[in-house]
């Protein structure tokens, strides 16, 4: 007989592709809700069970889910991961396939502890799986409620919590403490400055106000990269090119549900100017239904000698291997390796962060 497989490492391995190919919630749901159920469950009833077809009177454990456990047991690759291997990914060109391997690490992730749809531990395994050196956890500040953002308190109890889980993860990774911090409709950012100085990395992003007319946005925009604290301006436009993907799983996820949105007005110039004189980063980021800044204006960053962060803005695990979509759009804009934040160790990206303030 064929050796058995791990049903449960199947289980989160199909959710991972399923995310990763932007398939619909309830799918992602049912394979993570699966693995979540039977992990705890001695090998010896879970064994039973798929021999005598009892694994569906468990909550969470559906027919789909149930097969895969009894094909992986029997020492076969489940059928569904078969076929989700067969058909994933697209080719990247040389440049975009050199600038995905140059980077070390994600600046913009969340967890369950906001928006995010698991928790840390699991955001920072699937993290190592694909040869990260670190990942930055930048859950939402207290102002955006429909993302459950972190008031002070809660954020120093993460701050612990990162600490614990450090301990735990394999050596040669590391979280890294963050925020993607509101900015405020006067340009300030949304957490207390002494908290702001104790993160690794700041990043700072409009979620209010899109509509502002352009000299209003404008002001918003220099006065928070002037901030001493913010490392990253984020998704700077604001835009939403089609709905939002489906394999957005945490409780907040009702704040990606825009469909689509113009790009906020502001003097792109003047703002990338600002950027380049505070040595503050430009965000790329990767989310499909984002695609922010578009192509013209991250040449006109490149122009203006700004920094650049290659983030996925994860809200869920298989999310976190979306930096290739950035990297297609770095690479067709000329975005040299060089000028990109994430290409760095972790060592040389706190030093950059915590030099700059």
């Amino acid at each position: 007989m064929a050796r058995a497989r791990d049903p449960i490492a199947d289980l989160r391995r199909i959710a991972f592709l399923l995310e990763r190919a932007n398939e619909a919630t309830y799918r992602v749901r049912a394979f993570r809700s699966a693995a979540k159920a039977l992990a705890g469950l001695p090998t010896a009833e879970l064994t039973e069970r798929a021999g005598n077809g009892t694994l569906t009177e468990l909550a969470g454990v559906g027919d789909v889910t149930a097969r895969c456990v009894a094909e992986s047991l029997a020492g076969e690759e489940p059928v569904y991961l078969r076929r989700l291997v067969a058909t994933e990914g697209s080719d990247l060109d040389a440049e975009a396939t050199a600038l995905r391997a140059a980077l070390r690490g994600d600046c913009h992730t969340h967890s369950d502890w906001s928006d995010g749809g698991s928790p840390i531990e699991e955001m920072a395994l699937a993290a190592v799986e694909l040869g990260h050196e670190y990942l930055v956890l930048t859950d939402h500040s207290p102002r955006l409620t429909v993302a459950r953002g972190l008031t002070a308190e809660r954020l120093r109890r993460q701050l612990d919590h990162v600490a614990q889980v450090n301990a735990a993860l394999p050596e040669g990774f590391r979280i890294l403490t963050g925020i993607e911090v509101d900015i405020l409709a006067d340009g300030s950012l949304d957490q207390d400055d002494d908290l702001l100085a104790r993160l690794d990395v700041v990043v700072g992003s409009v979620h209010s106000g899109l509509k502002d007319e352009r000299s209003k946005m404008t002001r918003r925009m220099l006065k928070a990269v002037a901030n001493p604290h913010l490392d990253i301006l984020g998704h700077v436009t604001g835009r939403m090119v089609s709905s939002r993907p489906a394999g957005v799983t945490g409780p907040g996820d009702r704040g990606h549900r825009a469909r689509t949105r113009a790009e906020s007005d502001f003097d792109a110039d003047a703002v990338f100017a600002a950027c380049a004189e505070h040595d503050t980063a430009v965000e790329i980021n990767s989310r499909p239904e984002r695609q922010d800044p578009p192509k013209r204006l991250i040449r006109r960053a490149l122009e203006a000698g700004c920094r650049f962060a290659i983030n996925t803005d994860a809200h869920a695990p298989g999310q976190l291997d979306w930096q290739r979509f950035g990297c297609e759009r770095a690479a067709l804009c000329g975005v040299p390796a060089d000028r990109v934040i994430n290409t760095w160790s972790s060592e040389q990206l706190v030093a950059w962060t915590h030099n700059r303030a």
